[in-house]
């Protein structure tokens, strides 16, 4: 890979780059198509061959080898660029020069910013939609790379520039790309883990190509309102009539358009939740970050109501055909990234400005209308049942719940609610999730929130359903503390009932059947009870630290007793 002088064509004999160029030069001349594949692809064994040295090299040889390295991608970049170069060896070029020149950029930066602009010089060449599967399939082979960011932003950087190219068909090449792009940062926020400035810098390039998209969709706006409009406009100066082919032509852009706004609004959604699954204890350097995607809400019709409904989500992956099975799966994290963007509009102003919301009006609307309080209850399951999310945002989101269920707040009636049973999947995981928070939190003021929150969601359940909703708790409890806890809200329950009602009938029945199955399992053996006291069960200040929890079951008795 020596490359010793700034020599032009002429001196190709003693540069290798120079020499293997213009072999592949010759073979297009002479259009032997056998020769000219063997030549790409021995340039692309000889630029693979000298990025590995640049990444292997000792520091002894490492200045030499990075010079030589940064001296041939400087003759690549103005090879591509020199007007005397034929369009077909450009095209030759464009399969192999994305994926290895970016191979380079694992070393620095500057390597990753020579090899954009290589990338934006073949993008301004090429083809579009060849351009943009060459660079997907650059995409895909990140997984084996070292310094994933410094890789891909260069890839990234050609996509958000390559869509804008693209003049037809665009919602179609979009959804190729999309779940490339989403696999390949996903895998780097993986890889990176601590690199926050690496990671802000990958997710900067995701939100580049949002951009692009949004940018596409306005413009097939626009060419909608144009081929809608022209018929009306010339009926006022002829008798002219709509040509059927315009009006069909439009409508199919008017699906696109609504198709395309869907799959933006998805992929906003699944970048919110890597960023926060990524560098969301990080508060600093993520705002920003949740600031730009919160900008694209109101584009997309995304309110903080709607993203708690859970109904946007059906709305927006209605629009996803059936077969498109890659595009179904690459969203896996949009719940998660809908709960997450009201809970950073809830953590910073800055960010509900951004999304043009307003979240006192936010939280008075789920105050006041217990369907939609259960709908968002449900969404936060999300959040608290989240293995990787970090604790701080686990907090926040209690902490919200907490605003949304208390003060003068709408409930029903204590009678059976006629749609609580279409709620109550939701509700249940919410409640399980709660739980996970309650019992592997090393915070032990946030072990205390949790378990008011748990009360909270509990007393919004109608009491008609309220002991059904614990009694499946208990059953679906591994943990003997949990169940120990459960078991307390159980007795709480009955003290309630017993200041409001007669103290026999079918309540008092159910509650003992319910001790029986946790004091007599089913399979036999001891109650699945803790004997000491641990950091779940010092939840309870009113029990001495010395009684064993299952002592809670010792109250559990009925008033006649």
């Amino acid at each position: 890979m020596e490359i010793k002088d700034n020599a032009g064509p002429s001196s190709s004999s003693s540069n290798p780059l120079l020499l293997r160029l213009q072999n592949i030069l010759k073979s297009i001349e002479s259009r032997d198509i056998s020769q000219s594949e063997k030549s790409v692809s021995e340039l692309a064994e000889f630029l693979d061959s000298a990025s590995e040295s640049v990444a292997t090299s000792s520091n002894s040889v490492n200045e030499d080898v990075c010079n030589n390295a940064i001296e041939m991608l400087m003759h690549t970049l103005a090879y591509i660029c020199s007007p005397s170069v034929k369009e077909e060896v450009i095209d030759a070029l464009s399969f192999i020069l994305p994926k290895e020149v970016c191979k380079f950029s694992r070393a620095s930066s500057m390597f990753s910013t020579i090899a954009e602009s290589i990338v934006e010089q073949l993008v301004l060449t090429c083809n579009p939609r060849d351009m943009l599967t060459i660079l997907c399939e650059a995409l895909n082979s990140s997984g084996e790379k070292v310094n994933a960011s410094l890789y891909l932003n260069p890839l990234l950087g050609g996509i958000s520039k390559v869509l804008l190219s693209i003049k037809r068909r665009q919602l179609e090449q979009t959804k190729v790309a999309i779940p490339v792009i989403l696999q390949a940062l996903k895998q780097a926020s993986l890889e990176l883990d601590d690199e926050v400035e690496n990671l802000e810098n990958l997710f900067g390039r995701a939100i580049d190509i949002a951009d692009s998209i949004r940018t596409i969709h306005q413009k097939l706006v626009c060419i909608t309102f144009m081929h809608l409009t022209a018929p009306v406009i010339l009926q006022n100066y002829s008798t002219c009539h709509v040509d059927p082919i315009l009006m069909c032509s439009s409508q199919q852009e008017d699906v696109s358009r609504v198709k395309l706004r869907a799959l933006l609004g998805l992929y906003i959604l699944q970048i919110m939740a890597f960023v926060s699954l990524s560098i969301g204890d990080r508060s600093p350097n993520c705002l920003p970050l949740v600031s730009q995607l919160s900008c694209f809400f109101h584009h997309c019709q995304l309110s903080y109501v709607s993203l708690l409904s859970g109904s946007v989500m059906d709305n927006l992956t209605g629009f996803i055909e059936e077969d498109d099975d890659d595009v179904q799966s690459c969203f896996s994290n949009v719940e998660l990234g809908a709960s997450l963007s009201v809970i950073w509009g809830y953590i910073s102003d800055d960010v509900a400005q951004s999304a043009k919301e307003d979240l006192g009006a936010v939280e008075n609307v789920l105050r006041h209308d217990q369907t939609k309080r259960w709908r968002a209850i449900g969404m936060l399951k999300h959040i608290f049942s989240s293995a990787d999310l970090p604790w701080r945002l686990k907090e926040h989101a209690i902490d919200f719940l907490f605003c949304i269920t208390e003060g003068d707040i709408l409930r029903g009636s204590d009678g059976e609610h006629p749609d609580f049973l279409s709620f109550l999947p939701s509700l249940f995981a919410a409640l399980q999730g709660i739980q996970m928070v309650i019992i592997y939190s090393p915070d032990a003021p946030l072990r205390k929130k949790a378990y008011d929150a748990l009360k909270r969601v509990l007393a919004d359940i109608p009491t008609s359903q309220r002991f059904d909703m614990l009694k499946a708790l208990v059953m679906h409890s591994n943990s003997p503390s949990m169940t120990a806890i459960l078991l307390d809200c159980v007795r709480e329950e009955m003290r309630r009932e017993a200041n409001q009602r007669a103290k026999k009938g079918p309540f008092w029945r159910s509650i003992l059947e319910l001790v029986e199955l946790v004091l007599r399992p089913s399979k036999g053996g001891p109650p699945a009870l803790p004997e000491e006291t641990d950091a779940v069960t010092s939840l309870f200040p009113h029990l001495p630290p010395s009684v064993p929890l299952y002592t809670v079951s010792s109250k559990l008795q009925t008033p006649n007793e």
